[in-house]
C-alpha cells in the first residue's frame, strides 16, 4: 500500500551544511548485514533497509538455481509466510495492489458491483478495485486511529455492495470482528488490505483469520522487502486453483513445471494476469522471516522512545495506544500536527534534516478520483483531518536511539517548545 516514491515530499530549503556533507554510513543491525550507505542531505533517513549477507547469499544460490521465475524458493517462502500468520495459504505475488486485483477477482467482484473501503490509504487499495470493475465507495475512519469506522459500513451498503476492504493502518488491525459481523449480516465478502500489518494481532485473530483473504506488501520500505514484491494470504481452499490461475494468465502449466517435466501442451483455462513473484525476489525476502519478531521488537521499542518524548508537546498528537492484548506492527509512526501548518513543519524538518513522509493525503481528493467520481473537500471530515495534518517519523529497526532524539530534538525546534 505504502508508495515511499510516490507520497508528498515537500522540498528541502536547505540541502546540507558543512557538518552534514551528504553521506552517511549505518553500522549493522544484525550479524551479517551489509554496510549501507546513502548520499542524502538528511542527517536521519525516512527508512533504511537492513539487507544484508545472508540475502545475498540466499540471492546467489537462486541464480546458481536453472528456475528463476516462480519455483522451488517461492514455495518455501510462500509456506514460511503461511506458517508465521497461521493460515493455509500464501501465494506471493508481484506487489500488494496484484493480491488485491487477484482477491476480487477470485471472489467473483467486478463490473456493475460496489466495493466499501476507506479514503486514508495510499491509492492503489482503490485503484486494485477499479481495476477489477467495481466501484470503491469511501467510508471515513475512526478518529483515534485512522481505520475504517465499522459503525459507518452498514450504512453505506447497497444492493451493489459485494465487498469490504479494511486497510489495518500503520500497522494498527481495524476492528475485525465487528467488520466480520457486518459482512455476514449482508452476506459480503472482506479483503483485508495488510500491507502494513504483517505482524499485527487484535487478540488471537491476525490478517486472514476473519478475512476471505489478506493482502501484503514487500516495498522497498516494508518491515520486510525485496524491492518490489506482495502476497495474499486465505483459508479457503477452494480459491487456491482460481488464483493459480488468475496469477499467471490462465495458463495451466507454469514455466518452472516446463523445465522440469518438458514440454507439454499447456492451455489458457481462464482469463489471467501477471503477478507471479519470481525466485530472485522469494530468495530476497526468506532470510528476513527469521528477523520479523526481532525486528518488530526494536521498533516498538522505537516507538515507545518516541512516544516518551512528545507526550508533553501541546503542538503534537498521537494515535492512540493500542489496546491491551493486541499487537501493533509499528510500520509507519504517524504524529498530527496541531502546532502550525503540517507542510511548513514537513520544511522546517527537513532544514534540520530530518527526512519525513505523509501518510495520507485522502483518495478522494486526489485529481483523478474528485473528477471522476465527484467527490470534494468535506465528503470525508475526519479522514481529511487527518490527511492535513500528519506525518510520518523516521522508524526502522537500524534506527539509534540518538537517531530518535534527533527528531525530537528538531521536532521541539520547529514547534518552538
Amino acid at each position: 500500500m505504502v508508495d515511499f516514491d510516490a507520497d508528498f515530499h515537500p522540498p528541502c530549503r536547505n540541502a546540507g551544511n558543512a557538518t552534514n556533507p551528504g553521506i552517511r554510513y549505518y553500522s549493522p543491525a544484525h550479524k551479517g548485514a551489509a554496510r549501507v550507505s546513502r548520499a542524502s542531505s538528511f542527517k536521519v533517513p525516512f527508512f533504511l533497509h537492513d539487507l544484508g549477507q545472508e540475502e545475498i547469499d540466499s540471492v546467489s544460490a537462486a541464480l546458481r538455481h536453472p528456475v528463476l521465475t516462480t519455483g522451488e524458493t517461492v514455495a518455501r517462502f510462500e509456506a514460511s509466510l503461511a506458517e508465521y500468520l497461521g493460515c493455509r495459504h500464501v501465494l506471493a505475488t508481484t506487489s500488494c495492489t496484484g493480491a488485491l486485483h487477484l482477491s476480487l477477482l477470485a471472489l467473483g467482484i467486478g463490473s456493475g458491483d460496489e466495493v466499501i473501503t476507506t479514503p486514508m490509504t495510499f491509492i492503489a487499495t482503490s485503484t486494485a478495485i477499479i481495476e477489477a470493475g467495481a466501484r470503491p465507495v469511501f467510508v471515513d475512519v475512526e478518529p483515534a486511529t485512522g481505520n475504517l469506522d465499522p459503525a459507518r459500513v452498514a450504512g453505506a451498503i447497497t444492493p451493489r455492495t459485494r465487498a469490504i476492504l479494511p486497510v489495518h493502518l500503520y500497522g494498527r488491525m481495524c476492528d475485525m470482528p465487528a467488520l466480520a459481523d457486518v459482512a455476514r449480516q449482508h452476506g459480503l465478502a472482506i479483503i483485508e488490505d495488510a500491507a502494513h500489518c504483517l505482524e499485527g494481532r487484535l487478540g488471537d485473530i491476525r490478517p486472514a483469520g476473519l478475512g476471505n483473504t489478506a493482502c501484503f506488501s514487500f516495498y522497498a520500505t516494508k518491515n520486510i522487502t525485496c524491492g518490489e514484491g506482495g502476497a495474499l494470504a486465505f483459508n479457503d481452499s477452494d480459491l487456491l486453483a482460481p488464483l493459480k490461475l488468475l496469477r499467471l494468465h490462465g495458463m495451466t502449466r507454469t514455466g518452472a513445471e516446463r523445465a522440469q517435466l518438458g514440454y507439454q501442451h499447456w492451455d489458457m483455462a481462464s482469463m489471467g494476469w501477471k503477478y507471479n513473484m519470481s525466485n530472485i525476489e522469494a530468495a530476497i525476502l526468506l532470510p528476513q522471516m527469521n528477523r520479523l519478531e526481532h525486528n518488530l521488537a526494536r521498533r516498538l521499542e522505537l516507538v515507545a522512545r518516541y512516544r516518551a518524548g512528545l507526550s508533553d508537546l501541546t503542538g503534537v498528537r498521537m494515535m492512540v495506544h493500542p489496546a491491551e492484548g493486541t499487537r501493533h506492527a509499528c510500520h509507519l509512526f504517524p504524529i498530527l500536527i496541531d502546532g502550525m501548518p503540517r507542510d511548513d513543519f514537513i520544511a522546517a524538518l527537513h532544514d534540520e534534516g530530518i527526512s519525513v513522509m505523509v501518510n495520507y493525503r485522502p483518495v478522494h481528493l486526489t485529481h483523478y478520483f474528485a473528477n471522476t467520481y465527484s467527490y470534494q473537500r468535506g465528503d470525508f471530515p475526519i479522514a481529511e483531518a487527518i490527511g492535513d495534518r500528519v506525518v510520518s517519523l523516521p522508524l526502522y529497526p537500524r534506527m539509534a536511539d540518538a537517531d530518535v532524539d534527533l527528531v525530537l530534538a528538531a521536532i521541539r525546534k520547529c514547534l518552538g517548545e
